[in-house]
């Protein structure tokens, strides 16, 4: 009586789907207090469908469905259950709404062609490289463009040193400049979105040396922030010339672009290059340092210490110091997010609070997704997201254990413990910066570990103590005291990283996972974070489908740069054969990292590949794979309709003529769409391009094709 249809009869075992809601409803109850935990995810699942959209919408949308769930969040107020779930609606429409307000509210020209001409304007930023340097500059002029359609912003790189300009500083120089590139293939990393939120119209090179027009006038505050960061570079590499004085910038100001691209490349595959980005480990290092030794300073002096609340002033003095090192550093996203965790652990103390760690985290996430909503699809949030909120729910997990074995541990065995806590803290880092490495990157370091637990203890008892002491004595002139023993820092630092890259098989290449794989397997990473009980076991299921989707995605046949100079085909080994040997390194080189392969040999001039695949004669070669044929044309002087006759033709001149009612992709194609990749099968060929891939956004507009068709 009073039983359902389910249960049939008295006794009778709940069906599992309702013995499976039972336990979710029971395990959701007890972890009430996590709930609000998982509204950072929700508002970064906004943003996320904001620029997974293959359209741009209406600009009122955002608003309106903001509006909306707000709305529904005072209706369902009284009810938990519904509060709850408004509550979602509103933190993912927010979401939403501030990726869209933001990606309007930068909006700025773009060059739609390659421009060679004189350029006038005031210097934003010096980036120092390992040869020469790179100039982003506010144009008051560029050649003969109209004022309404000159970029405010463009980059430009100079061969020879920075010719003494700094931040400020009104130049004239010749240039020749094109619009942001668009990815390589399908997939690829987008700098041409990169280039939309950071307001970079253009990029290219110095055609003459740079003129100084007029030296730098009293500006804004970040103007004068970046000519501190550029002066303090400047000293540090005269102090500490040459791949040391490179790092000791890195880790000081941020300026990592003067990295030689050997020394960075090891750091990345040792698992160290979290040493050079300035993030929770420098922030706490500089606050930790500057916090003890303050305490230690007033503790010297009797009528502070005996009278005043010296941890107080010690914590608002190390507060106000790591604020100035955020913004020294260039207040990338990885220092705002450690200084926000940084600056709610000083004001605990400020306050005689303990700090909760969590939502120290859940609220340095949203603060910066507001500010910054477009950071939050790039590797630096996600990778320092995933790395710190994994450290939180290890050490919540095993704080009291932890905390049991350091009471009662001596000398030597709390040596260990930190040796083995540095050991533990990287594997649960790595492990949980996995997926978004492999889907950014497509490499995977082996031996982090070994690497963490020697080079970290260095980082903090040596390289960082150094670096405080370098900038304390910068105003004196005499940091180089400093910077010589903090170089000694980082040449052993530099010597683990690439001892540690020697060792076979120090890196794997892997190939990236789609986006709904990356979104699947960060769902399972935040239940597994979030949550306290046995179920957060439960995330491991998604995560491992997600770093397992790479394989359901198939490598292109063909691979066509969007200038059409390059094609690729893959061969039976899956390596790709490139159409030429030299040039268009960066497109070729983005290929084999996006689909985790090597280029094999150049197309013969005559004959046929290794694998019989690919065969060629003056005028062009005939790729033959999974049934279908395609024809490449080589010699546009050879191209006759003799050669039509395929799946598909690809030419580096206008096709269409020649090879009427054929599948074609020619230089009208690559020019309006961008680069392509081709996937062949029996009697079908799917082709996608790059334009297909982004769609029609604010910051993809869609070209003009450069010949019209009937």
């Amino acid at each position: 009586m009073g039983g359902t249809d389910a249960d049939v009869a008295v006794g009778a075992r709940p069906v599992p789907w309702r013995r499976l809601g039972a336990r979710l409803a029971a395990n959701l109850a007890a972890e009430r207090e996590r709930w609000p935990l998982w509204l950072p995810g929700f508002m970064g699942a906004g943003i996320g469908v904001y620029f997974w959209l293959s359209f741009e919408p209406a600009a009122w949308l955002g608003v309106a469905l903001a509006a909306v769930a707000l709305a529904a969040l005072t209706l369902a107020w009284r009810r938990p259950s519904g509060r709850w779930l408004a509550a979602i609606g509103v933190a993912a429409t927010l979401g939403f709404t501030a990726a869209q307000y933001e990606a309007h509210a930068v909006a700025a020209p773009v060059l739609t062609h390659r421009i060679n001409g004189a350029l006038e304007g005031r210097v934003l930023a010096v980036d120092p490289l390992p040869k020469g340097a790179r100039l982003v500059i506010a144009p008051s002029a560029l050649g003969d463009l109209p004022p309404a359609v000159v970029p405010a912003r463009v980059r430009v790189r100079l061969r020879h040193g920075d010719g003494g300009l700094a931040p400020g500083d009104e130049v004239r120089l010749r240039v020749s400049l094109e619009p942001p590139p668009a990815p390589a293939m399908p997939g690829a990393y987008d700098f041409e979105r990169r280039a939309w939120f950071e307001r970079l119209g253009g990029v290219g090179y110095a055609l003459s040396a740079p003129e100084k027009v007029a030296a730098p006038t009293p500006g804004a505050v970040a103007q004068a922030i970046e000519a501190v960061r550029h002066a303090v570079t400047r000293r540090i590499r005269a102090a500490l010339p040459g791949p040391d004085g490179a790092i000791a910038a890195a880790l000081i100001t941020g300026a990592t672009h003067a990295i030689p691209p050997d020394d960075a490349g090891a750091f990345r595959d040792a698992g160290l290059a979290h040493i050079l980005v300035i993030a929770g480990l420098h922030m706490g290092m500089v606050a930790g340092i500057c916090f003890f030794a303050l305490r230690a300073l007033f503790a010297l002096i009797p009528p502070i210490a005996l009278n005043h609340p010296t941890k107080k002033y010690a914590a608002a003095l190390a507060l106000l110091l790591t604020f100035l090192y955020m913004l020294l550093s260039g207040a990338t996203v990885s220092s705002r997010r450690a200084f926000v965790m940084t600056a709610l652990a000083l004001l605990a103390v400020l306050v005689d609070r303990l700090s909760l760690s969590a939502r120290a985290l859940a609220l340095a996430a949203v603060a910066i997704m507001l500010m910054t909503p477009d950071s939050a699809t790039g590797p630096s949030f996600q990778m320092s997201f995933a790395a710190v909120a994994a450290l939180v729910a290890f050490y919540e997990a095993w704080r009291a254990r932890l905390a049991a074995w350091h009471r009662d541990a001596g000398a030597l065995k709390r040596l260990s413990l930190y040796a083995i806590g540095i050991a533990f803290t990287t594997v649960v880092t790595t492990v949980a910066t996995a997926p978004f490495t492999v889907y950014h990157f497509n490499r995977f370091p082996l031996y982090s570990v070994a690497a963490n637990v020697v080079a970290v203890p260095i980082t903090g008892f040596w390289i960082m103590p150094w670096a405080i002491i370098a900038c304390l004595l910068m105003p004196l002139h005499f940091e180089a005291i400093a910077l010589t023993p903090m170089g000694w820092g980082i040449e052993a630092v530099t010597a683990i990283a690439k001892g540690v890259t020697a060792w076979p098989g120090a890196v794997m290449t892997l190939p990236s996972m789609p986006a709904w794989g990356i979104a699947i397997a960060a769902t399972g990473g935040l239940w597994l974070a979030i949550w306290r009980r046995r179920w957060r076991w439960w995330g491991a299921l998604p995560l491992a489908f997600g770093l397992l989707s790479a394989g359901f995605e198939r490598p292109p046949d063909i691979l066509i740069a969007g200038d059409a100079k390059l094609v690729a085909v893959r061969a039976a080994d899956g390596t790709y054969l490139p159409s030429k040997a030299k040039g268009e390194r960066t497109t070729s080189d983005s290929w084999t990292k996006r689909v985790a392969t090597a280029m094999g040999p150049v197309w013969p001039d005559r004959g046929a590949s290794t694998d019989g695949l690919l065969s060629c004669d003056d005028g062009s070669c005939r790729y033959r794979a999974r049934g279908a044929v395609v024809t490449l044309i080589r010699d546009p002087d050879r191209f006759d309709r003799a050669q039509c006759a395929a799946d598909l033709v690809v030419a580096p001149v206008p096709a269409w003529r020649i090879c009427p009612g054929a599948r074609i992709v020619d230089r009208i194609d690559d020019y309006r769409d961008g680069g392509r990749a081709v996937w062949l099968d029996a009697g079908a060929v799917r082709l996608e391009s790059v334009r297909d891939y982004q769609g029609a956004r604010l910051w993809s507009p869609r070209r003009g094709p450069a010949q019209s068709r009937p």
